[in-house]
């Protein structure tokens, strides 16, 4: 099934996973541009109000169609216990053309908050995921999440 994985990342966390995962599944992928700041303090800070408060962002217009993916991967920093805005906008953006499609999920987080985003995202998909991945930023920075992300991928493959 031809794959398309779409991630956000602030910090690069979130992009450094996403490419390990676009690499074992081959499948295409893109990032997700968020257009309002949210570097240093105050960006991260306005983030987390934003995540909480449920807000769409603009983001840059996607250079890939998602309706001509059979399945689609979301990765995203878990923000205030649920998915940063760009991925929020992503989704509201998309949802005509992500009907009918098969799902993933992978967060990356500094401790909690996996349970609750991955409930928002099936909420707002209204789909279940074939598979989730979340992942403590230590483990990615300290490149100790391979076993897991093998494991992530070999469902998404038996889902196909």
């Amino acid at each position: 099934m031809n794959t398309l994985l779409v991630y956000y990342s602030r910090t690069g966390t979130t992009r450094k996973v996403g490419e390990h995962i676009a690499k074992l599944l081959d499948s295409e992928i893109e990032e997700i541009v968020d257009l309002t700041n949210r570097n240093g303090p105050i960006g991260y800070l306005a983030g987390g109000r934003d995540a909480t408060l449920g807000k769409i962002t603009s983001i840059r217009a996607l250079e890939k169609k998602p309706s001509k993916y059979g399945m689609i991967i979301i990765g995203t920093p878990v923000w205030a216990w649920t998915m940063a805005p760009a991925i929020r906008s992503f989704v509201h953006q998309n949802k005509p053309f992500l009907k009918g499609k098969k799902f993933a999920f992978f967060c990356t987080m500094g401790g909690s908050g996996d349970k609750q985003l991955f409930e928002h995202l099936e909420a707002l998909l209204e789909e279940k995921p074939v598979a989730t991945l979340s992942l403590l930023t230590k483990e990615v920075t300290k490149d100790e999440y391979a076993e897991k992300i093998k494991e992530f991928v070999e469902k998404i493959k038996r889902s196909n």
